[in-house]
């Protein structure tokens, strides 16, 4: 009989509090390699929350999150990138003052445990490496570009190369394809998830567009207050009666992809 691998990511019973309020209230759930799951919930349902958990720039209340099998809840967010954790941010967060293949030499040279004079050694570092990250992301014939003349949507590609030059186990996305036209939301997701499959990256995104979580999640979370309310496919979420009176505040069925015909999920 073949051995079951662990998880990537194994969060028990996570628990966060503000003020007497929890914002994270007993959350479990898994992720495996290879895996894209989508987490959701309307505004303040504590996604944002469970993130910064995730990469350590919160310590948890209680609970425990395990990456490979190995605890790294409380480590601190820079030890915690190390293990394997990258993330992409809601804002895209590059160096305007760099090229586009710069970002991604320095993503890897940070990799490589490189310190010191980064900005430096850049221009002769980890070239066909970094050449080779933005030819899958789709930005190789923007190498030489500066990243603070680049489109949103490029910016968005350039940062997502840079998390994967850490070669992370566990990628996590914050509302990925936020301000950016339907086309180029597509294609960005369609890289994300090409890449999470074909290197075994264990992914979990945060979205506000249910056409992007229902078009390429393989799993979806939905918490609501704090809680997990749903943990299914696809298809099970959209027919679960409770994710829809929370999104819709109805028991209208959802369509294919994701919404009603009054009001879009979000």
């Amino acid at each position: 009989m073949a051995a079951i691998s662990a998880p990537v990511l194994r969060v028990t019973r996570l628990v966060k509090a503000f003020g007497g309020v929890d914002a994270v209230r007993d959350v479990s759930f898994t992720v495996d390699a290879g895996e894209l799951v989508a987490l959701i919930g309307p505004n303040g349902a504590g996604k944002t929350t469970c993130f910064n958990l995730l990469n350590g720039q919160m310590r948890p209340d209680a609970g425990t999150i395990e990456l490979s099998g190995m605890r790294i809840d409380g480590l601190p967010a820079r030890v915690i990138a190390r293990r394997g954790v990258a993330r992409t941010f809601q804002v895209a967060a590059t160096f305007a003052s760099m090229t586009v293949r710069e970002n991604v030499q320095v993503a890897l040279l940070a990799r490589a445990g490189a310190q010191g004079s980064i900005a430096l050694r850049a221009p002769a570092a980890f070239g066909a490496e970094a050449d080779a990250l933005l030819a899958r992301v789709g930005m190789i014939k923007l190498g030489n570009e500066g990243c603070a003349t680049l489109a949103y949507g490029d910016a968005k590609r350039v940062e997502l190369a840079v998390a994967i030059a850490a070669a992370p186990r566990l990628l996590l996305m914050d509302e990925p394809t936020a301000g950016m036209s339907p086309r180029s939301r597509t294609r960005l997701m369609e890289v994300a998830a090409s890449l999470a499959k074909k290197e075994r990256i264990a992914a979990l995104f945060t979205e506000h567009d249910m056409d992007m979580v229902f078009g390429f999640a393989d799993r979806i979370i939905v918490l609501d207050r704090g809680q997990i309310i749903a943990d299914g496919a696809p298809a099970e979420i959209r027919a679960n009666a409770q994710v829809r009176a929370v999104y819709l505040g109805e028991e209208e069925p959802l369509s294919t992809d994701g919404t009603n015909t009054s009001k879009k999920m979000y």
